[in-house]
């Protein structure tokens, strides 16, 4: 098998997915479309970094680009949603803060081997 053929989980090719948002919750409606939509993402696996910013793992840009696009078709009715895609080597570049000093690095994601 030639190298071009073989996958690779490159730091500049696996990527990182932000959702961000700021959603409207005056009215009883607004707060369930917000709800829902968190809930949404929780389900479908993405990590709340902060309670507006939700975070995943991905393993190319394609697989990013899918999810991009099963957002677009779970967005609210209102409000403003930003999307951020960055590669894990840019990732592994942010710094954390917990109060007044650095949090740890976070672990990476276990990679599953198959035989």
């Amino acid at each position: 098998m030639s190298l071009r053929n073989r996958t690779f989980l490159s730091g500049y090719r696996v990527m990182w997915m932000f959702v961000m948002f700021d959603l409207p919750v005056t009215t009883k409606s607004e707060r369930r479309a917000a709800a829902k939509f968190r809930l949404w993402l929780l389900d479908q696996g993405w990590e709340m970094s902060q309670f507006s910013v939700y975070l995943r793992w991905c393993a190319s840009k394609e697989q990013a680009e899918r999810w991009l696009r099963e957002i677009s078709r779970n967005l609210p009715g209102t409000g403003k949603v930003h999307v951020l895609m960055v590669t894990d080597r840019q990732f592994e570049q942010m710094t954390v803060f917990r109060g007044r000093s650095r949090a740890g690095k976070r672990p990476k994601p276990e990679q599953l081997t198959l035989f």
